[in-house]
């Protein structure tokens, strides 16, 4: 080989060698990061903890999670908006961050510009409760009681300006009620705050174990849908209260990620809501699953968000 066919050789390797040290690794490669905007022990960090131990399975990569409670899970997504677009750092994404809490506090973050929503995986039951020792049998007789008595009722939801929070809060102002809401980090928090006898009445998904064991009484379910081992508890929709939001769960990440990242995690996501143990996980929360990918499930956040900023101001809310 002459010496100038030498030269061009080593060149070409050295290119070769250069641009291959510049292309990224194929996703994923490191460590993952799951937001979670509420305080360990309830629904939600239950559902992210079980994902994150499915991801590092599958992916073997590093998966954790990280707490970040508080102002209804908004620091959470408002956090996630000014993480690196890349997939490799995402969110719980839940109904009260992204939906309605925008509408009530000042945010950092627009819901329908500052996330790609990878994927749906379950609507959550939430129901109203009370202790089960509580004189109120039912909700017509909470509410009754309630209205006898002015700012009486103490209650709470596990995000505060959530979805839960303002659907109870717009039927109790429906029915002439003035309560008394009492904000907790989170719904493991606001459980402890019912059974120690600081509130009267919560609504929140953290309600499965303590219905099993006797501690609490539904009274109704705060979505559309009726909670499938409890088919006597009346759902807000039947009530005919004026708001009945569905609680999702799902993932989301900053805004610009990558179509070839999305895919990936649209494809985990896909196989994991077909397994056994998510199906133990969706039985534990009383929920039902209901995966969507990303273009169904960006189309029915954003829509549930427009939906919301219509209907909050004919309902006479405002922002704190």
């Amino acid at each position: 080989m002459s010496i100038s066919k030498m030269v061009m050789f080593i060149a070409s390797l050295w290119a070769f060698s250069a641009a291959q040290a510049q292309a990224p690794d194929k996703f994923p490669s490191k460590q993952i990061t799951i937001i979670v905007g509420f305080a360990p022990g309830g629904g939600g960090d239950m559902s992210s903890r079980w994902i994150a131990d499915y991801l590092k399975e599958r992916w073997k990569v590093p998966v954790v999670v990280d707490n970040k409670p508080g102002a209804g899970a908004t620091i959470a997504a408002g956090l996630l908006a000014r993480a690196k677009p890349d997939g490799y750092t995402v969110a719980l994404a839940t109904t009260s961050p992204f939906t309605v809490a925008p509408y009530f506090q000042t945010v950092s973050y627009d819901p329908a510009k500052d996330f790609t929503y990878l994927f749906q995986t379950l609507v959550s039951a939430q129901p109203l409760f009370v202790k089960s020792d509580s004189p109120h049998k039912t909700i017509e007789e909470l509410m009754s009681w309630a209205k006898a008595n002015p700012n009486k009722l103490f209650w709470s939801t596990a995000a505060t300006n959530g979805g839960t929070h303002i659907s109870t809060q717009a039927a109790f102002r429906a029915a002439g009620i003035q309560a008394t809401y009492v904000p907790y980090k989170g719904g493991a928090d606001a459980m402890n705050g019912l059974l120690g006898g600081q509130i009267q009445a919560l609504v929140a998904a953290e309600f499965p174990s303590h219905a099993a064991a006797g501690t609490i009484r539904l009274l109704a379910e705060s979505g559309p849908d009726k909670i499938p081992e409890y088919p006597r508890v009346p759902t807000y929709k039947e009530l005919n209260f004026p708001l009945s939001v569905p609680i999702f769960y799902g993932v989301a990440g900053p805004a610009g990620i990558p179509a070839d990242v999305i895919k990936e995690w649209n494809a985990a996501a896909a196989d994991m809501v077909k397994t056994p143990g998510f199906a133990d996980l969706v039985n534990k929360l009383k929920g039902s699953t209901a995966y969507q990918g990303h273009a169904e499930f960006t189309a029915s956040v954003t829509g549930v968000y427009r939906q919301m900023g219509r209907l909050i101001p004919e309902l006479g809310l405002k922002k704190d």
